[in-house]
């Protein structure tokens, strides 16, 4: 496979609102090409809308960004083009009932009918066979899975997959299509601490072969440009997130209701506003 190179990340400002609340608001970050860039926070905080606002699939609704010197949200749908989803509840999740085998080779025939070259879709089945299997095997090997190590190789359904196991299986469909950002949710989720560096391990190779990664966790590995979403106002240049006084009193603001408690509009600002982005939104 090809190494494909990644796509610098930047946001100024960056926010998204729904009806009763900020999903999130005031996002800064600045990340070159083949960064590891890990979205921080607890659940309901906004890291998910964050993430798919960021590959242009939610609408922002204050402040720019850019990816790969593409405007978002302008330009969403040229940044879905170079960006690739791996496990995003919800969003993209992988078929239980599905065996390894068929959601690689789902995968490699959407890619063949949606990316595919005129050239390459007339070329002899044998050579289109054969370019498939190269590039699920390259995908393969750069997240790590090994089918000969599952219970029943290829044929293991996804619903006997381990935690860690499955992951590696949606970061090598994502990487089928060579995308130049790799976008994961939930990533250190239901995992022991040694399966936990082992996912981090992971997504640093991938990050190291050219690919921008952007992983929402609830605690970043060290080394990873790191943008916090337990707050509203948010930040990250080189590794680093800083919130100032004056966004978390920003924070304390309500939205809608002037009466409320910061324990209230934290609330609002987080779960209810990420369930209204959601909804007044749309994934595109």
């Amino acid at each position: 496979m090809d190494s494909p190179h990644g796509a610098a990340v930047t946001a100024e400002d960056f926010g998204l609102k729904g009806p009763r609340g900020w999903a999130f608001r005031g996002v800064r970050l600045d990340a070159p090409p083949g960064a590891l860039i890990a979205i921080e926070g607890p659940s309901g905080s906004g890291r998910t809308c964050l993430l798919l606002a960021l590959t242009g699939r939610m609408r922002a609704s204050e402040g720019r960004a850019e990816v790969g010197g593409l405007r978002l949200p302008r330009q969403m749908a040229a940044v879905r083009r170079i960006s690739a989803l791996g496990p995003v509840p919800g969003v993209s999740e992988l078929d239980p009932a599905f065996t390894v085998a068929e959601h690689l080779r789902e995968r490699a025939l959407l890619q063949r009918r949606y990316d595919g070259s005129l050239r390459a879709l007339l070329r002899p089945r044998t050579e289109r066979t054969a370019a498939a299997r190269n590039r699920i095997d390259a995908a393969l090997d750069a997240a790590g899975l090994d089918p000969a190590d599952l219970p029943k190789a290829e044929r293991t359904s996804v619903r006997d997959l381990e935690r860690l196991e499955a992951l590696r299986l949606s970061v090598a469909l994502a990487l089928i299509g060579r995308p130049r950002v790799l976008a994961v949710d939930d990533t250190d989720l239901k995992l022991s601490d040694a399966e936990r560096a082992e996912a981090w391990e992971l997504l640093r190779s991938v990050a190291d072969s050219g690919t921008t990664v952007l992983a929402v966790c609830s605690q970043a590995p060290v080394g990873a440009i790191t943008v916090r979403t337990a707050t509203t106002a948010t930040s990250a240049t080189s590794g680093t997130a800083d919130i100032t006084e004056e966004d978390a009193a920003d924070v304390s603001e309500p939205a809608e209701a002037p009466e409320a408690t910061t324990e209230k509009t934290t609330d609002e600002t987080t779960d209810e506003g990420t369930a209204d982005a959601f909804a007044e939104t749309g994934r595109a």
